[in-house]
C-alpha cells in the first residue's frame, strides 16, 4: 500500500475535503489471466474522516469500489490550520492514515 494523499479547503463556511487512495481493490470475482485463479477479495471497507479527533464522516464500502479510489465530500465546521486526518481498513485489516490541514 502507498498513501492517502489529502486536499481540504475552506470555502463560505464549508470545508471540502479530496483524498484519492492507493489501493487495488480486489472483488474477488475476477480470475488471473496467467494462472486463471480467482484473485481473493481485497478490498477497503471503511473510511473515516477526522477533524480536530472528531469524526466529520464515516464510509461502509464494498468491493464495488474502483482500483485507487476517490473520495470527495464536504463538512462545516471545519477552520484554515485544523488537521484533516482520513483513515481506511480493508478485509484484510490493514489500515492506512493520511493527514493534512485545511487550507
Amino acid at each position: 500500500m502507498s498513501d492517502i494523499k489529502i486536499r481540504a479547503k475552506l470555502k463560505d463556511g464549508e470545508t471540502e475535503v479530496k483524498c484519492l487512495m492507493s489501493h487495488p481493490m480486489e472483488t474477488g470475482l475476477r480470475k488471473d489471466s496467467k494462472t486463471n485463479e480467482i484473485v481473493p477479495a481485497h478490498f477497503i471497507q471503511q473510511v473515516v474522516c477526522k477533524s480536530k479527533d472528531q469524526v466529520v464522516m464515516t464510509a461502509n464500502w464494498s468491493g464495488g469500489v474502483s482500483r485507487n479510489p476517490y473520495l470527495s465530500f464536504k463538512f462545516s465546521g471545519g477552520e484554515v490550520g485544523d488537521p484533516i486526518e482520513v483513515s481506511w481498513t480493508d478485509n484484510m485489516g490493514e489500515t492506512q492514515t493520511g493527514v493534512d490541514k485545511i487550507t
